[in-house]
């Protein structure tokens, strides 16, 4: 395995250890979705919305986000744990405001099939990245320079239009974060490993697994709306 894991990948004594660990990091993320999609139903429905948006307030809300995710990342280890989760709850929360939008433009039946569709994919590819015997950390900088490349294409499709470079986009983008759930699936079980599963830094890594599977989830649920939207269009 990549030094990335660690060298306790591979260990015989697999058990329920590592199982309760992976199910108390899934249980954070879920808990991090619902306070997305409760907030953002909130926010639609109570009209708060409306001064979130007429004031620009909600640009300023999608930069925290970017921020709150480079601090969890860069200052995993030196904070609480108790820390950790407030901020994996703050983001959530910020996020489901961003999110009310999505229940303004969509009708609920197409944000709740998006949601189970994405909840199937994701689904899937936990699956696999848990069960699978294959090393799967040389996925790491490819899927990076996936995104890296993502980002290029959508400034270019913000001067030259959607089309069919959009549905590719699309289309793309979902393929890469469904790659990336099973690699972060079996990145948060090695992380079990290195850590034996035991004090606060596992249980920080493990809400730190949780951000990142919200992620994943998160875009995926993104990707499959921006199709079901363009398939609406034509």
């Amino acid at each position: 395995m990549n030094d990335q894991y660690g060298n306790f990948y591979y260990q015989e004594n697999q058990g329920t250890g590592v199982s309760q660990y992976m199910a108390k990091t899934f249980a954070w993320m879920f808990l991090g979705l619902l306070i997305t999609f409760v907030t953002a139903l909130l926010t639609a429905v109570t009209g708060l919305y409306v001064p979130l948006f007429s004031t620009g307030i909600i640009f300023a809300l999608t930069i925290l986000e970017v921020v709150l995710v480079v601090v969890f990342s860069a200052r995993i280890q030196r904070m609480s744990f108790g820390g950790a989760a407030s901020l994996l709850a703050g983001y959530s929360f910020i996020n489901g405001l961003v999110f009310s939008c999505y229940f303004l433009v969509y009708d609920l039946g197409t944000l709740v099939f998006a949601f189970l569709a994405a909840a199937l994919y994701f689904g899937v590819m936990a699956v696999y990245g848990y069960v699978t015997q294959k090393d799967l950390s040389s996925w790491g900088p490819r899927l990076f320079g996936g995104l890296v490349a993502m980002l290029l294409v959508s400034v270019v499709m913000l001067f030259m239009g959607g089309g069919m470079m959009e549905l590719i986009y699309c289309a793309v983008g979902l393929i890469i974060f469904m790659a990336y759930t099973a690699y972060d699936t079996q990145k948060i079980k090695a992380m079990y490993y290195a850590t034996g599963g035991q004090g606060e830094m596992a249980s920080k890594l493990s809400l730190m697994g949780a951000l990142e599977l919200y992620l994943d989830f998160i875009n995926i649920f993104l990707f499959i709306l921006r199709l079901l939207a363009r398939a609406n269009r034509d």
